[in-house]
């Protein structure tokens, strides 16, 4: 019996071995990877290595075992059809008897288009029959405090989330939830709401960025519509420019508040603060 974690050298799949590493033994870890090359360190600690592709459904043939338990980590192609590339890993998962499957999904709350691929892998999940647990991440901190260049160059935040606010956490709140319930009992078929403890406006994230860097850093609230063409100024593809901007409406819309506590539950301690994601960013 492994605990089978998918995407394994991603920024999310990389915390969630970390963390397991410091509960279950080396050798009932198995990371799923394209490149093995990027997992070397995790070889060399002992963790099982699995070369696999969402995109080659003849990679998961027999990857799985019966009895593994299964963290399927959200594919980030957009443009890839990610909800096949997920069904390819449920269906392996369903032909070899996996005990438990997660997957890493949205708030139940969240409209944006974003969630329409979560939603859909949701209901393929839930209708193969194996043992699931929904774990519906929210936002994260490093979504901001990964791409402070453009913000500190024009000591402006700019969004299209009017006054809404974020529950966002870090990565490795969320890494810390999923490890709790693959080496936990008594998650099958159940879904989690998982948000930070505190939520935060753009204004105050502004204030917050001002006080970490001495600036004075302004809020400028957009339309989507603008914000598109920003994004797209800066070279982003337009659809990927109005995916982003559709999720900061749904911002503006509160639907990114999560107050269910199951991630500060799950993990065991309170999820980190934005503060202080901001001040470990501006200082590194």
């Amino acid at each position: 019996m492994s605990i089978v974690v998918t995407g394994a050298t991603g920024h999310l799949g990389r915390h969630v071995v970390e963390q397991l590493l410091e509960k279950v033994p080396a050798e009932q870890i198995t990371a799923v990877v394209r490149d093995e090359a990027k997992a070397a360190d995790f070889a060399a600690r002992g963790v099982k290595l699995a070369v696999a592709d969402y995109n080659a459904p003849e990679t998961f043939g027999s990857l799985f075992s019966a009895g593994d338990k299964v963290l399927l980590i959200s594919g980030n192609e957009f443009d890839k059809g990610r909800v096949q590339q997920h069904t390819v890993v449920i269906e392996a998962a369903k032909a070899a008897g996996v005990a438990l499957l997660g997957y890493t999904s949205a708030p139940s709350t969240l409209t944006a288009a974003l969630a329409d691929d979560h939603r859909a892998t949701e209901e393929v999940l839930v209708a193969s029959g194996v043992p699931y647990v929904l774990l519906r991440n929210g936002w994260y901190h490093e979504n901001y405090t990964e791409n402070l260049a453009p913000v500190l160059e024009h000591n402006a935040v700019v969004a299209a989330a009017g006054e809404g606010r974020v529950s966002s956490a870090s990565r490795a709140d969320y890494a810390a939830a999923a490890v709790a319930v693959l080496t936990g009992e008594g998650h099958e078929n159940k879904a989690y709401e998982l948000g930070g403890d505190e939520a935060w406006s753009f204004a105050e994230y502004a204030a917050e960025l001002s006080k970490a860097t001495g600036k004075d850093i302004a809020y400028n609230a957009v339309s989507e519509e603008t914000l598109v063409s920003i994004l797209t100024g800066a070279g982003l593809p337009e659809p990927l420019a109005a995916t982003f901007a559709g999720v900061d409406t749904s911002i503006a819309k509160g639907e990114l508040v999560v107050s269910s506590g199951d991630l500060s539950r799950l993990a065991g301690r309170p999820t980190s603060r934005i503060a202080d994601a901001i001040a470990e960013a501006v200082k590194g």
